[in-house]
């Protein structure tokens, strides 16, 4: 793999866009009868993570959507993300290996953001339990190319080499890969995986605190759990498929009309 060429977080313009999160959160409720339609699963175990700095309490309308649509989904059960601490790494393996145990059958992981970082290691480790991974808006390519970094720096090049080999390194199961080119925090590029992998990349239109839960996104994020765990290296990894397109179509309809049990934890 070619050494790391560093990407430029994004433009400082965007990050006022953030605040339509909340509007991406409100056309949930004009979006349900097309939610409704989206294809249901086959009930197994999916594994939520949240974002750099959240709680479980912001995957709740994804993890109450993937219910909905037939799937046991959890939360991380953690507390708040601070970030890849010792007692964080164990916490999470743990709780992987306890939901393993629980349903008896491979987990779809989904993280958000940072969570999308744990998602990919955890794939990494335990790629013959996990059935896929989905990461929202995350940085996995280059961590650094956030809008934190411009406040607080770089880390040094040399030191993370290795680092960022390994992170933009694909899990060897099934991977998508959701992104924003109007996102305010993190590098749109940073979450790319290479074309050559068995990945595939997902533009949509969202900020990227309201990616896990933007009406498209859930739209997408519930045809790739349900297709069957086989289908994994047959997967368009350019950028932008036709189920990509469906979810932006799903989205405009949704706006127009904007005026008018599983197991959980």
């Amino acid at each position: 793999m070619a050494p790391h060429q560093p990407i430029a977080p994004p433009s400082a313009l965007l990050l006022p866009l953030e605040g339509r999160a909340w509007l991406e959160l409100a056309a949930l409720v004009p979006a349900w009868p097309f939610l409704n339609r989206a294809p249901r699963g086959d009930g197994h175990p999916v594994l939520v993570l949240p974002g750099w700095m959240a709680t479980d309490h912001s995957t709740r309308p994804l993890r109450w959507f993937l219910r909905a649509r037939g799937y046991h989904s959890h939360g991380w059960r953690l507390g708040r993300n601070l970030g890849p601490s010792r007692a964080t790494i164990d916490g999470l393996v743990a709780r992987f290996r306890e939901l393993r145990e629980r349903h008896a059958r491979p987990l779809s992981v989904i993280g958000w953001s940072l969570g999308g970082i744990y998602a990919r290691e955890l794939a990494r480790r335990f790629a013959p339990e996990v059935r896929r991974v989905i990461t929202l808006a995350t940085p996995f390519r280059d961590v650094d190319a956030t809008a934190v970094a411009r406040l607080f720096g770089r880390r040094p090049e040399a030191r993370h080499e290795e680092l960022h080999r390994r992170l933009r390194t694909p899990p060897p199961v099934p991977c998508t890969s959701f992104y924003s080119r109007s996102d305010g925090i993190v590098a749109w590029r940073s979450c790319l995986d290479d074309a050559d992998s068995h990945g595939e990349n997902i533009e949509v239109h969202s900020s990227h605190c309201g990616m896990g839960h933007h009406p498209s996104v859930l739209l997408a994020i519930a045809e790739r759990l349900a297709r069957p765990a086989a289908i994994a290296a047959s997967e368009d990894t350019n950028g932008e498929d036709t189920n990509g397109r469906e979810a932006r179509e799903f989205t405009s309809r949704a706006d127009a009309h904007r005026e008018a049990k599983p197991s959980g934890g």
